[in-house]
């Protein structure tokens, strides 16, 4: 049977973390492999198998105890022996060094050697939510990450203007350290631009609902309508359903491209809920005088 190291599976180098570090650790793994997030795929369901039963065994005090024995004996000697090797390994080295000094020779090293020598570190992935608005101007924010050491690390993120939901932003050597004099890793940022209650994108289309009276929807005129970066006047034809969908061109979500989506308006009729005596008899009035009947119309 193989091994599990759940130390690595949480991203620990070793077996000396607590369990504030060990809680935090399994909450970023979980959500970086979260089946949710990565849909059907298989090694990314395994992998988040095994972080869960990390997690169940090491945040179990009797049961890390008993696991810890087992990772000294599989693991923890391997380490040491890496790390501080023995003395007929060290004078080894010293034979091949001066061997090399004379005849111009360099032994080679073999896979593990290499490996142990100089290892670039691994990407780390996470994910930051901001706004619509946020998203369509960009903006520079901070994010604060938990190291493996278990402090906190303060990152400045750069938003560029018009990003889209589920991208990621890319910071070259802000991942993991690498070994020895090797490159540390990169810090993925995955955005997630939250639900906006004034518009909804599409494409690089906004959505929005325009609300009208009665008698602007009968009598037709112009209206202003809030878009996500100016105000806008559209004209309201006479007669105008709910439902119906007016577009203003080039002012929706931008393109990346130095362009823009449509701004698209879907007018809803609102009613009072009530009115005055005046009103109400005005609309007495209406009701004796109007020939419309809807429930009439055969096309709606």
């Amino acid at each position: 049977m193989i091994f599990k190291d759940y130390y690595k599976i949480l991203g620990f180098d070793d077996n000396k973390a607590n369990t504030e570090q060990i809680k935090i650790a399994y909450r970023e793994q979980a959500k970086r492999y979260h089946p949710d997030v990565n849909g059907a795929n298989k090694n990314t369901e395994e992998r988040f198998k095994d972080i869960n039963e990390a997690y169940r065994t090491l945040s179990d005090s009797s049961a890390r105890r008993k696991y810890d024995r087992a990772w000294n004996v599989n693991i923890g000697r391997r380490k040491n022996k890496e790390k501080y090797g023995n003395k007929g390994e060290k004078t080894d080295t010293i034979k091949d060094g001066l061997f090399g000094m004379f005849f111009g020779y360099t032994p080679k090293k073999d896979k593990k050697q290499e490996e142990a020598v100089a290892k670039k570190g691994e990407d780390v992935e996470t994910e930051i939510e901001i706004t619509l608005e946020e998203a369509f101007y960009g903006k520079t924010k901070k994010i604060s990450l938990r190291t493996v050491s278990g402090n906190l690390k303060t990152i400045i993120v750069k938003i560029p203007a018009g990003i889209r939901n589920k991208e990621r932003i890319r910071l070259i050597g802000q991942g993991k350290k690498g070994t020895k004099d090797e490159k540390p890793g990169d810090l993925f940022i995955k955005v997630k631009v939250l639900e906006n209650n004034k518009f909804i994108l599409n494409g690089y289309d906004l959505h929005t609902k325009v609300f009208v009276t009665p008698w602007e929807a009968v009598l037709g005129g112009k209206i202003e309508v809030q878009g996500i970066d100016d105000i806008e006047q559209i004209k309201l034809e006479k007669g105008t359903n709910s439902g119906k969908e007016i577009i203003i061109e080039d002012k929706g979500f931008k393109d990346g491209k130095g362009k823009r989506g449509n701004l698209i308006c879907e007018v809803q009729i609102m009613i009072p809920e009530k009115v005055s005596e005046d009103e109400e008899k005005k609309y007495r009035e209406l009701q004796k005088i109007s020939q419309f009947n809807p429930r009439t119309l055969t096309k709606i």
